[in-house]
């Protein structure tokens, strides 16, 4: 994507957004007398939710109405029985791809053939995945929402719009020069060039809006607008209803595709992608026109505390066992192994 871009903090690395809080990290856990404290926040995911946990296995947590299709393939399963199963379940193309276990749009695509899926297939068959069906609605957003075990409401922090990647044409510049010339297209001139690859010398008319990724990644070039305006009792009161069917969920974020937000409001018109556990940020803090480096660290430590008093209410008061240490950070070692290894998978597309 680029080089660092020092004045454009959304690109900075991640690690700048969680070293400046390590000490409020280490703060909690010596009040919670333990250093995996937070292992007891969601019982019913893996981890609760570090990263290693299957995707599959949490959208098996969506409840049915508000759940896409999706189809697990095992490593090295025959690329013939993946196709059978595409077609018993109804899939239809395009469809989205994606590693069982993975974070931050690494391997993410959107498959538009069956020859596309069989390539993508033969190219990472060492890797378990899913493929999900394409949400054909035209928004996408993240919203963050946490329960206290002890109490029946829960509470949304943090809506995350996403703006997926756009641009307009002038009449006369090609697609490759257009991507070019875009302030934000450029940064992801690799991906771009590689998706559109066999369009880049096409001509758009003036002022036709292309979407040039649909995948609401920010790694993808999705642009993450803070949407926290729009946070309400009545959508609170409808993601609550949706969390009751959910047991033991408490803390993370539902990323979310839906028709309008009017919609969503009245749970009409939206599918449930994913549920993120406790490696879930409150994205709304990428947005640099709204959002300060400092208050995005803010963000991040009051988040922690909410994650704090929940994983100490269930330990204390319901019996939730912390995890073992060795095999909390045992499981972030093989999750370190395995996200270099799909970083390589990935310089195969």
């Amino acid at each position: 994507m680029g080089a660092f871009k020092f004045n454009k903090w959304e690109y900075w690395p991640s690690y700048l957004f969680y070293v400046p809080n390590i000490p409020y990290a280490i703060y909690l856990a010596l009040r919670a007398k333990n250093f995996v404290f937070f292992s007891a926040t969601n019982p019913a995911i893996k981890h609760s939710g570090n990263g290693s946990e299957s995707k599959f296995s949490t959208i098996q947590l969506i409840p049915e109405a508000f759940k896409p299709v999706s189809i697990f393939i095992k490593t090295k399963d025959k690329i013939s029985n993946t196709l059978l199963q595409v077609a018993k379940n109804n899939l239809k193309y395009p469809v989205i791809i994606k590693p069982d276990i993975g974070f931050r749009g690494l391997l993410v695509k959107k498959i538009n053939s069956e020859n596309e899926l069989i390539s993508y297939l033969e190219k990472h068959h060492e890797l378990d995945l899913i493929i999900q069906e394409f949400i054909d609605f035209k928004n996408e957003c993240g919203i963050f929402y946490h329960r206290i075990p002890s109490e029946k409401k829960g509470k949304i922090t943090s809506i995350t719009l996403k703006r997926y990647l756009t641009i307009k044409g002038d009449g006369k510049s090609s697609l490759k020069e257009l991507i070019k010339n875009d302030k934000r297209a450029k940064l992801y001139i690799s991906l771009l060039t590689e998706l559109h690859k066999n369009k880049l010398n096409t001509v758009l008319k003036k002022d036709e809006i292309k979407t040039l990724n649909s995948i609401g990644n920010h790694s993808k070039g999705t642009q993450f607008i803070n949407g926290n305006h729009l946070i309400s009792s009545e959508l609170e009161n409808g993601i609550d209803s949706i969390y009751k069917q959910i047991p033991n969920w408490f803390y993370g974020r539902l990323d979310l595709k839906y028709n309008t937000f009017e919609e969503l409001v009245q749970l009409k018109n939206f599918k449930i992608i994913e549920i993120n556990g406790i490696i879930s940020e409150p994205t709304h803090i990428y947005d640099p026109e709204k959002i300060s480096y400092f208050k995005a660290l803010k963000e991040i430590r009051k988040h922690w505390k909410i994650m704090f008093q929940i994983a100490n209410l269930n330990h204390t008061k319901f019996n939730i066992e912390y995890d073992k240490l060795s095999d909390f950070t045992n499981s972030l070692k093989q999750l370190k192994r395995y996200t270099r290894k799909i970083q390589k998978q990935s310089l195969k597309q």
